[in-house]
């Protein structure tokens, strides 16, 4: 009887126990539950929208707010990309510089403008701090002005302009050099950047006269007889009776002429002067070895659509009249008409050379050598001769007339010449 109560009593305490395991197991869901959660994952996903809607919003944003700020300093800059100096361009030119130096470097790649560009301030150009703006006082009374173009390219500055402006105050120890640009647009570049302060024409000329100088030279730097070289005159007209003397020197061409045919002693040096230069830097021990190699020289100048354009067709007719027959005289503006780069390439392509050697005919290396002609871009003139495929091989030589020693004798002897007068 006991043991029947007790095999009872096991048995139900199994079956209990079998029922509470089966109890603790997790219940399906029910439909309530189902709901909740759909409804709790439809919350979470659309946070999450939200979030990435967020981010993409703030991206925008910050991509307008970096271009915004780049165009503002891209205004800045357009502001004093002028001829025309006032009494707000000192102000202007600090202002540039202070709101450049406040972009990322992101912003500063985005800054565009109707002239301004990222390398308006951003392009390694060289050391500012070796040059010399020649703008001191207490000179004396014997001036001579050295005027040029000017270039925002420092080294070129350095090893151009400088080069002859040193070589005239070796040469004339008892006056006093100075400097004067007559592109203001460049003054205030390197104002901005570099905080190099370089008199214009006016402001030099101002400077002489309030420094007491009674005896002025004027030399200019200009290749020839050209527009900024009428524009100089203009100025030292105004000025003229403010001194004893003035005199105004040869630019390094001398007189112009009547057409292609007329050369002169000065285009005869510069010739011979470039010429060899090329010759060297090129590793040539002569011209006469640049010719055996199919070497041709292509001199690339300016251009002008002044009336002394034609001193580009006389010193293609000076490179003939020395025997160099493998020279070749270009221009970046294409005037004249036959110094074009589609007419200089077919030339040089006819006169049957595989090899060509680019070089400036420009007083100082600056933008155009760098960029219209040796530059990356496709309508350089070292890309199109590429591009051409007529040539073995296209370098370039981005070397100015300003660092010859040669052509800086031709500049003392044309300042000696109005000294002597």
């Amino acid at each position: 009887m006991k043991k029947k109560i007790v095999v009872a009593l096991l048995t139900s305490a199994v079956i209990c126990s079998l029922a509470l395991t089966g109890c603790s197991k997790e219940a399906p869901a029910s439909a309530e539950n189902t709901m909740q959660t759909e409804e709790e994952s439809v919350e979470s996903t659309g946070e999450n929208n939200s979030l990435d809607e967020t981010d993409e919003s703030e991206t925008e944003n910050d991509v307008v707010s970096d271009q915004a700020a780049a165009d503002e300093v891209a205004a800045l800059i357009d502001a004093i990309y002028v001829q025309e100096r006032t009494e707000d361009t000192d102000a202007q030119c600090a202002q540039a510089k202070v709101a450049w130096d406040a972009l990322t470097d992101a912003q500063k790649e985005l800054v565009e403008g109707e002239e301004a560009d990222s390398d308006y301030f951003g392009r390694d150009t060289g050391d500012a701090s070796k040059d010399d703006p020649r703008n001191q006082d207490d000179i004396g009374e014997n001036e001579i002005l050295v005027v040029s173009f000017g270039t925002s390219f420092n080294s070129s500055r350095v090893d151009d302009i400088k080069g002859i402006e040193d070589a005239i105050q070796a040469a004339n120890p008892d006056w006093s050099v100075r400097r004067a640009f007559t592109a203001q647009i460049i003054i205030n570049h390197v104002q901005a950047r570099d905080g190099e302060f370089i008199d214009n024409m006016d402001q030099a000329l101002e400077r002489a006269v309030a420094n007491g100088v009674k005896n002025l030279v004027v030399q200019p730097t200009h290749l020839m007889h050209g527009a900024e070289y009428d524009e100089l005159m203009e100025a030292v007209e105004a000025y003229r009776d403010q001194f004893e003397t003035v005199k105004v020197a040869e630019p390094l061409l001398g007189e112009v002429g009547k057409d292609a045919s007329v050369v002169n002693e000065d285009k005869a040096a510069v010739a011979e002067a470039l010429l060899m230069a090329a010759v060297a830097d090129a590793g040539y021990g002569s011209l006469a070895d640049a010719q055996e190699d199919s070497t041709a020289f292509v001199f690339l100048g300016h251009g002008t659509y002044h009336t002394a354009k034609v001193s580009y067709s006389q010193m293609q007719t000076q490179m003939t009249d020395i025997g160099c027959v493998n020279a070749f005289i270009g221009t970046v503006e294409g005037d004249p008409e036959e110094t074009s780069c589609e007419a200089v390439l077919d030339a040089v392509t006819q006169a049957g050379y595989t090899k060509v050697i680019l070089r400036p005919l420009m007083v100082v290396a600056g933008d155009h050598a760098n960029n219209d002609m040796a530059g990356e871009d496709e309508d350089s003139w070292l890309s199109m001769f590429n591009a051409s495929g007529n040539f073995e091989s296209v370098d370039a030589q981005i070397t100015g007339l300003g660092s010859i020693e040669a052509i800086q004798k031709l500049y003392v002897e044309h300042t000696a010449a109005v000294l002597e007068d």
